[in-house]
């Protein structure tokens, strides 16, 4: 039955609806973040080396957004409880594989077609909302809850990775995934009402074919571009390749009558706005948590589990933000609660790059609390921003440019935060003279990060230690304070170019 016949009928239960969709892009956020804890483990168990642990990570990020706008076409094309059950399977049978498989190659292989699962996922939990909360303050407080669910699976995620391994074999993160799949598809057959746009176009073949290798081309530069060097000529090609792909696939939908992506949307000035909100507040918010997560474990010495412990107060004032958002945005607009959101944001970062060796938890923590609110507020405001501003037939459309526009803002935020953070902690290392002395093969295996620098310090005698430890510590502050500074002028420069737009609008 067609969601206009069930809603006649009193057979669309919202509520539960929203719980199935809510459940569906939480575990997609938990797996962006719960394999970084266990990283080390990788290391050990599959023998995968470094470059294969960073694509253990990114693979997920390169295929979910890649292939984001060809999903959510198909949801609104074919129908969005179909697309919502094609991801959940994709998602559970990858992670069951993942769960077993004894090879770095395998794995990697295995977390790719989790992407593919996750891109059908969220934007189509996204679309759903949008069309089954007509009336516009509830859509906004379903959106909120939404938001407030996929900002806690990021948080969570390293939390139940360090929980899963401290009590569990590695397979153990994966397998998780299974059962909770299990349920959202149980929910999505038995509560999800048939939804797609009433009156599909001709499906544009090229268009989806261009937007996946423009979108990929860009998001797999973004990831190695920290390695291969920003002005390398592979860095160059990358870029160039992406630019020609993108820009074909734009020259592709403004000549053809029915456009998989209407590129009119993004004059419009709420689409627009929320998706520089959006885009600005997750490349700020995976450039920080890269900075931090390392901070809290290598400068305070909190274990993995403890990090993701003493990360909590971000997932908890984020789901009460989201929740509260549209009250404010009701009372005060939308552009003032994203605008105040991104400014907490923004303070919460600058003082976050502050900390140092000695900062007691309690100051962490409100710093912690006060980056979720902000985060909150500036999410949930703004997704309702950009699907109220779309049609509900293409709302699926909409929300992949959204869900794609977060990925790539948040890969581009740990490369660019992890470039500027590798370069003044090397360059302040270097001009350290406690490293005057020292063998230069283990001054050469310090300055490539904090846990290489670790290990050497490990083995040095015991007089030297402190000597050289501070100066690690220090230069890690140094790069901590930078990063932290690029993060919150990211989100500043976001919130003005927001208010200029508005006011001159």
């Amino acid at each position: 039955m067609s969601l206009a016949s069930r809603r006649a009928a009193g057979r669309v239960r919202p509520t539960i609806v929203l719980a199935v969709v809510c459940l569906g892009v939480f575990i997609a956020g938990i797996d962006m973040t719960i394999v970084n804890v266990a990283l080390p483990t990788l290391a050990r168990d599959v023998k995968a080396n470094n470059a294969q642990l960073q694509w253990t990570v990114d693979a997920y990020t390169l295929t979910a957004a890649g292939l984001l706008l060809f999903a959510g076409t198909v949801g609104d094309r074919y129908g969005r409880r179909g697309s919502l059950h094609l991801g959940l399977a994709i998602f559970a049978t990858m992670s069951a594989v993942a769960a077993w498989v004894t090879s770095a190659e395998a794995l990697i292989a295995a977390r790719a077609v989790m992407g593919l699962g996750a891109a059908f996922i969220v934007p189509t939990t996204l679309a759903l909302i949008t069309n089954i909360f007509i009336d516009p303050i509830q859509r906004a407080k379903a959106i909120g809850l939404w938001s407030a669910m996929a900002a806690m699976g990021v948080a969570i995620g390293p939390i139940a990775g360090g929980w899963l391994l401290q009590n569990f074999w590695l397979g153990s993160i994966f397998l998780v995934n299974v059962p909770v799949a299990a349920v959202a598809m149980v929910g999505a057959s038995l509560f999800v009402p048939t939804s797609r746009d009433p009156a599909p176009a001709p499906l544009d073949v090229a268009g989806l074919v261009l937007s996946a290798m423009g979108v990929t081309a860009l998001t797999y530069t973004i990831i190695e571009a920290p390695h291969a060097g920003w002005i390398s000529s592979r860095t160059a090609i990358g870029f160039t390749a992406a630019a020609i792909g993108l820009a074909a696939f734009a020259w592709h939908e403004r000549r053809i009558p029915h456009p998989m992506l209407d590129l009119s949307i993004f004059a419009n000035r709420r689409f627009g706005s929320g998706i520089l909100a959006v885009s600005s507040a997750h490349l700020a918010l995976f450039g920080f948590i890269f900075v931090m997560t390392q901070y809290l474990q290598f400068v305070a010495a909190y274990t993995p589990f403890e990090t993701g412990e003493r990360l909590l107060p971000v997932a908890l004032a984020a789901v009460v933000a989201s929740v509260l958002a549209p009250r404010f945005v009701e009372r005060l607009g939308t552009t003032t609660v994203v605008v105040a959101g991104l400014g907490i944001f923004a303070v919460a970062i600058a003082w976050s790059g502050t900390f140092r060796a000695d900062t007691s938890y309690v100051a962490i923590a409100v710093a912690m609390a006060l980056f979720g609110s902000g985060l909150g507020f500036t999410i949930a405001s703004a997704t309702e921003s950009i699907m109220g501003s779309l049609s509900l037939a293409h709302s699926g459309v909409g929300a992949a440019v959204a869900s794609a526009s977060r990925q790539l803002a948040g890969s581009l935020g740990v490369a660019i935060v992890g470039s500027i953070f590798a370069s003044v902690y090397t360059r302040t290392l270097d001009r350290s003279a406690s490293l005057g002395d020292m063998d230069p093969e283990a001054r050469g295996a310090m300055r490539q990060s904090m846990a290489a620098a670790q290990r050497v310090i490990d083995q040095l005698p015991t007089a030297q230690t402190p000597g050289i430890g501070q100066a690690v510590a220090d230069a890690f502050l140094s790069g901590m304070w930078v990063s932290c500074l690029v993060c919150a002028g990211t989100a500043m420069a976001a919130a003005t170019i927001i208010v200029v737009r508005v006011s001159r609008s």
